[in-house]
């Protein structure tokens, strides 16, 4: 049982281990004591972030190290996250698991079972419910400022030519914007609208040998989700790295109005004028036709994520995110392929 400060270690410090992990490990004020990574530059990078921080080679090391640390941090590879995970529950070891749980709702399922069967927490780290955005728009709805919703739109856009060379836009098992942001996509969808009962998807590779431009409709099942709406809310999600034109971030249509999101975390879209004099806390409009209102900005950030890891740690609180809804996302994009390969809406 975890009684005070929370102590964390990081499997994998690379560009989610150390550049997301770690800094809201951090940010929220608990310690990284231990990191698991082989490679000679991450090893002194993670030495220099955290002083005094064992460094080992494999996951067995680390579990050997069990009393140094409450919770291990899963930021391997995707297709690594399931075999982690496995090793991890069978010690008993609480461990959050980076999204996706697996490459494939197979995968996620055992993992589920895995962690039921031994009794070990874990949660998955689906920080992007806690992105101001998602916040901000849980918080219009829940004002009725939109009224009934019909549609939810989300656009991740980037304008990335050149790939760059790392395992995301090349591993065929692991890699490609499906597994890498539709999870984000998906999640925030349901998470809003509820269940999905079916999915249309188109996915292309473009330039990289796993898909960097993918398109999912969703259809939701009516009354779900924290919208609550009465008809069945369509999601259309976007992901794609070749796009010299990026937004709107996110449109959402209702009988009231619309929200407007035009860019997300500073990314360049032609459609960011739209925001000059905006006022000061602002995130997003609501929009009818020509008229535009300043939506003020909801509070949270994702470092609140592992600020809610002590008191689940303590069985305070339920898990930040509960494992069964990733195994849910996993469906949806499993349904996703077969929806692209066939050309076909596929019904879950």
């Amino acid at each position: 049982m975890v009684t005070g400060h929370v102590r964390v270690a990081i499997v994998g410090y690379g560009g989610a281990g150390r550049q997301i992990h770690a800094r809201l490990v951090r940010e929220a004020g608990l310690t990284v004591t231990a990191v698991l990574t082989r490679d000679p530059g991450r090893r002194t990078q993670a030495a220099g972030d955290w002083p005094g921080a064992r460094l080992v080679d494999d996951v067995e090391a680390l579990v050997a190290l069990r009393a140094a640390y409450d919770v291990v941090v899963v930021a391997s590879p995707t297709a690594l996250h399931a075999t982690h995970a496995a090793a991890l529950a069978r010690a008993g070891v609480p461990f959050v698991l980076d999204k996706p749980i697996g490459v494939d709702a197979h995968e996620a399922r055992a993992v589920v079972a895995e962690a039921e069967r031994t009794g070990t927490p874990f949660t998955v780290f689906h920080n992007r419910r806690w992105d101001p955005e998602q916040l901000t728009l849980q918080a219009l709805i829940g004002r009725g400022e939109l009224g009934d919703v019909h549609t939810f739109e989300r656009h991740w856009e980037r304008w990335r030519p050149t790939p760059r060379q790392r395992w995301k836009e090349n591993d065929p098992t692991g890699g490609g914007l499906l597994l890498d942001l539709g999870p984000h996509l998906v999640d925030s969808a349901t998470r809003l609208f509820g269940r999905v009962t079916s999915v249309w998807a188109q996915t292309r590779a473009l330039t990289t040998p796993t898909e960097d431009d993918v398109f999912l409709v969703l259809e939701h099942e009516p009354g779900g989700g924290l919208a609550a709406s009465p008809r069945a809310v369509v999601s259309r999600l976007w992901a794609g790295s070749v796009v010299g034109a990026p937004g709107p971030r996110t449109r959402v249509l209702g009988s009231g109005g619309a929200y407007l999101v035009t860019t997300f975390e500073e990314d360049a879209s032609p459609l960011e004028v739209l925001d000059d004099g905006a006022p000061e806390g602002t995130l997003g409009w609501l929009t009818r036709g020509r008229d535009r209102t300043p939506v003020p900005a909801a509070p949270g950030g994702h470092a609140d994520f592992y600020r809610a890891l002590g008191p689940w740690l303590r069985g305070e609180t339920p898990a930040p995110v509960d494992p069964h809804d990733a195994v849910r996302t996993a469906e949806v994009l499993d349904a996703a392929r077969v929806a692209a390969r066939e050309g076909r809406r596929v019904a879950l």
